[in-house]
């Protein structure tokens, strides 16, 4: 088994209850549940962050698309000759 830590976190009483809720149609602990929750909100913002260096490195190495030539192409898609998606 790993090691773990309590972390203490004042929540609404609102949310409080929608997880005492979401652990019991479960059948599971509040605990199970929040450390559930924890794990996928990290993983999110992890996925977001490398995204975001990954796009950072797009724009250093001038991978970009014009403003207007994406707005032109949007405009497009709701007409009979939309344009074709830009390139960089």
């Amino acid at each position: 088994m790993s090691e773990t830590r309590v972390l203490t976190a004042h929540v609404p009483t609102h949310l409080a209850e929608k997880v005492d809720a979401m652990a019991a149609r479960l059948e599971r602990s509040r605990g199970w549940v929040v450390k559930q929750a924890l794990a996928a909100w990290v993983d999110l913002e992890e996925e977001r962050h490398r995204m975001t260096l990954e796009a950072l490195a797009d724009v250093d190495a001038g991978r970009l698309i014009d403003h207007q030539a994406i707005v032109a192409w949007a405009d497009s898609l709701e007409t009979d000759t939309p344009l074709p998606l830009p390139a960089a």
